[in-house]
């Protein structure tokens, strides 16, 4: 049988994996520094608040809605008339690089960052061109190379604001180059906003949302699973501004309209969800700021979830993960699963128990 060649498909698991999986068949005990899953995390969810936001009556008719119920749309921003609901940030991705892109076209991503635009890319027959962060006391883009990467094939440039693992803002100097050479390009911007709202500290110059962006088109993402804590509810949402957003909207309809693929009892249920969310996300962000300050040797970051920890460059990355899992029982993830351009640097999930998080730090090389 010959399958797609969008993706490598190459099965093989990795050392990590092979290890890990060893460790628990054995039924060792893992002091997992990775966990991402709010729901696992052990934080105190309203329950009732949330399961009685399904007990709707409207939930049993089915009102096909392509850009998403009204009333959903409205309960997330001032303009409903631009925003479009999808089932999660990657599918809105999906919808965008459809949107913006043919087969064979580019779109720019940062590197480092999170390891799944190569996935979502390739599944578009799109292809992905890194540009780098740079780091001085904090994180920047580079202008100069991100200007270089563009080719008479580029469509987009994709942010993450703030960058995952990084925790980097973009700042307002930055925004206004980076409007300056994608209109030089005629290029749109794609700003992943799902950790906005874990800043860990105020700053003038941070650029929190790219929602009012009207010099150039603009498609700001967002979701339950970050803003709220909730990634089993499935629903994110695309937010565009700038010229030519109201055409946009009508093309990215009509792609949603192919898949209509957001459920309606989430998209009932959103209101209150999103005030239930509030009490998660406050917990989210006392846990990660207390659990930044528990960790010496790291990089600078400004919010987000996860921190980047400084290791001895006496051996590999993975040589480190791997020591650490098979001699300590901890589990981190090594730089490199980022395309970080140096080593050696480990990421910790700010979301890690504190108990967890403190035994595990005893044993990290720091």
């Amino acid at each position: 049988m010959k399958f797609s060649s969008r993706l490598p498909w190459d099965l093989t698991p990795n050392r990590v994996t092979e290890l890990l999986r060893a460790k628990r068949a054995a039924g060792g005990t893992i002091l997992d520094l990775t966990e991402s899953n709010p729901t696992a995390a052990g934080f105190d969810y309203p329950a009732a608040q949330i399961l009685s936001a399904f007990a709707d009556p409207r939930n049993l008719v089915y009102e096909p809605s392509a850009k998403g119920l009204l009333a959903a749309r409205e309960a997330i921003g001032p303009h409903p008339e631009r925003l479009l609901l999808t089932a999660s940030t990657s599918e809105a991705y999906a919808y965008l690089f459809k949107l913006l892109t043919d087969p064979g076209d580019e779109v720019l991503v940062p590197r480092p960052s999170y390891p799944l635009f190569e996935f979502l890319a390739a599944l578009e027959s799109v292809r992905v061109v890194q540009y780098p962060l740079f780091y001085h006391e904090g994180w920047s883009i580079d202008m100069q190379a991100l200007a270089s990467s563009i080719s008479a094939r580029t469509r987009a440039v994709v942010l993450v604001n703030p960058n995952n693992p990084t925790g980097s803002y973009l700042k307002r100097g930055e925004l206004q180059e980076l409007v300056t050479i994608c209109q030089r390009h005629g290029l749109a911007i794609i700003s992943d906003e799902v950790f906005a709202d874990y800043a860990f500290e105020p700053d003038p110059e941070r650029i929190t949302t790219l929602s009012n962006v009207e010099d150039l088109l603009t498609f700001s993402m967002s979701g339950l699973s970050k803003v709220c804590g909730l990634p089993q509810l499935k629903l994110g949402w695309i937010h565009a501004s700038g010229p030519g957003a109201a055409e946009a909207m009508e093309r990215l309809e009509w792609i949603a309209d192919t898949f209509l693929s957001v459920g309606t009892p989430v998209q009932h249920a959103l209101p209150q969800l999103l005030a239930a969310g509030k009490t998660v996300q406050r917990q989210i962000l006392l846990r990660a700021k207390a659990n930044l300050a528990l960790l010496p040797s790291r990089l600078h970051v400004e919010g987000g979830w996860y921190a980047t920890v400084r290791v001895p460059r006496t051996q590999s990355e993975e040589e480190w993960v791997l020591h650490l899992l098979n001699e300590h029982n901890i589990l981190v993830q090594p730089g490199y699963f980022y395309d970080f351009d140096l080593e050696a640097y480990l990421i910790v999930s700010l979301l890690t128990p504190p108990d967890v998080l403190r035994q595990g730090i005893l044993q990290l090389p720091l």
